[in-house]
């Protein structure tokens, strides 16, 4: 490995070495970037209705607004991966930056939805270099696993936890300033990103990359953007043909990008990294564990605004207490790995405390909110808990060379989880919703909770309130239903991992073969 003009502690050691203080605080400017990624997710919660009336989008804007920032994110993490390990981490995230901070300033003073969808995308295209850009200069600043596997659990607690600052975040700003403002909030992060960025990160990438393979791009894209299309819209519209064939689209694209990756002479992906015993079922775990995230929160969310009748900000406010155990859930399990715990162990305990939390869930009723709150929290202690362990265990069997399009590839798995999470068990609560509401209900208040809602206003005193009543509690028969079918997953997920890891010992294959990366300044 070459030699860097800063400090020897900015490359990774050949030994392992310790990271010293300039990590640690190069570490707090790389949580800037991802804090706000994460935030983005959710941002426009509460600006969406000052937007509309604002700028006034149709339907379909409206909803591409909110979505066109995932779609862009999802679809090119691998691409930005890949890249980042050739041209170097450090330039494609300053890059990403630059961008992300020019597209807020669009955002926050565009003056039509056309200009602001656009904004949004350019938005998710920084995003999509910023979140495996932070994650390969971990693994290039940390190579000692104990301090890389804290780094990692700092990293998975800020990007659960950005989500949901981001919502209430957004209802400050928009309560108190203009919807604009939850663009520009970006700004000074970003900005201190671009000073202190190329004074502190270390420069690394992969001295022998081949070609970037340019057919692999849009074959990427265009099998993770259908699928992701699709399972986002079946859990508000239902299973649809266009939907489905959708999937199916996105599906045979992903089997000719394998394909492509499998014979091309420089992949973008290269089959090589499932090499590692364990970065195969760390990619599969994590997907795993994206599902039961974001599966829940498809309930919660609507749990505490249409069903305990909290306004917006009081939802988004009250949301924020589970993300209390999120914070020690990551630390903790890192610490027992480094004690001797053996990760396979760590993991499945991880997913047995996830399933507890949806076991809390099964126990609810229409007026359960710290049943809710508790079962959301150990959710997500759980789920945390097995995100870093994939994390650390994926980026320490591959090379350092690769971590980029490594990290890529987890977050992109984690994408597809995440929509599949809110596809599958949405949809188990609908089913349920649909079959307990009662068969003389208006169509409306017989498809979604919050047609029930809307219908029972028009409705005459004890008409209304019973119509109420009754969506309520078949709601939360379906949360019900859709939280027994989490607990099955998620036990069965313990059983997965304790039989895949068993036998996984993380190789730092970074400090076995060092000429596999170099850090420059």
């Amino acid at each position: 490995m070459t030699n860097s003009t800063h400090s020897t502690s900015t490359t990774p050691a050949p030994g392992g070495g310790l990271a010293g203080r300039r990590e640690w605080t190069a570490l707090g400017v790389l949580m800037l970037p991802l804090l706000l990624v994460s935030m983005d997710v959710s941002v426009l919660y509460f600006a969406i209705p000052a937007i509309s009336a604002d700028l006034e989008p149709s339907g379909t804007q409206q909803l591409w607004i909110f979505d066109i920032y995932a779609f862009v994110l999802a679809g090119l993490l691998m691409t930005m991966g890949s890249l980042g390990d050739r041209i170097g981490r450090r330039k494609l995230l300053l890059f990403g930056a630059a961008a992300f901070g020019a597209a807020s300033v669009m955002a926050a003073y565009a003056n039509s939805a056309e200009t602001l969808i656009a904004a949004r995308a350019v938005l998710g295209i920084g995003g999509a270099t910023l979140m495996p850009s932070t994650m390969a200069i971990i693994r290039t600043m940390f190579s000692d696993p104990g301090q890389r596997a804290k780094a990692i659990g700092l990293w998975s607690g800020i990007m659960t936890g950005g989500i949901a600052l981001g919502s209430v975040m957004s209802g400050v700003l928009v309560e108190y300033f203009w919807w604009g403002s939850v663009f520009l909030v970006n700004l000074p992060a970003m900005a201190l990103l671009l000073v202190l960025g190329p004074i502190l990160l270390p420069e690394s990438k992969n001295p022998e990359p081949g070609r970037f393979d340019l057919l692999s791009v849009p074959l990427s894209m265009a099998a993770v953007l259908p699928v992701i299309y699709g399972v986002k819209e079946i859990p508000s519209e239902g299973w649809k043909f266009e939907y489905g064939a959708s999937i199916i689209v996105g599906l045979v694209f992903a089997a000719l990008f394998v394909q492509r990756q499998r014979t091309a002479k420089s992949p973008l992906i290269s089959p090589e990294l499932f090499r590692g015993r364990g970065f195969a079922p760390a990619v599969v775990l994590n997907l795993v564990s994206a599902f039961g995230m974001m599966g829940s929160a498809y309930f919660t969310t609507q749990y505490l605004q249409s069903v305990l009748g909290k306004s917006s900000m009081e939802a988004a406010l009250w949301s924020l207490l589970p993300t209390v155990l999120v914070g020690v859930a990551a630390p903790v399990a890192a610490q027992l790995v480094q004690k001797g715990v053996h990760r396979a162990h760590v993991v499945s305990g991880g997913f047995v405390l996830a399933a507890c939390g949806y076991g809390l869930l099964a126990l609810t009723g229409t007026d359960s909110m710290w049943l809710v709150l508790a079962g959301a929290g150990v959710l997500a202690s759980g789920i945390v808990t097995v995100m870093s362990q994939m994390m650390d265990l994926a980026l320490g069997t591959v090379p350092v060379g690769n971590a980029g399009a490594a990290s890529s590839l987890l977050e992109t798995g984690a994408e597809f989880g995440g929509a599949l999470g809110m596809a599958v068990l949405g949809s188990i609560g609908t089913a349920v919703y649909r079959h307990e509401m009662p068969s003389g209900a208006p169509a409306p208040a017989q498809e979604t909770l919050g047609g029930a809602l809307a219908v029972a206003h028009q409705l005459p005193g004890d008409a209304g309130t019973a119509l109420v009543r009754a969506a309520r509690e078949a709601f939360t028969s379906g949360m019900q239903a859709a939280a027994i079918a989490g607990v099955v997953l998620l036990l069965g997920a313990a059983v997965l991992a304790s039989v895949t890891l068993r036998r996984v010992r993380v190789r730092e294959v970074g400090a076995e073969c060092p000429q596999t990366d170099r850090a420059v300044a």
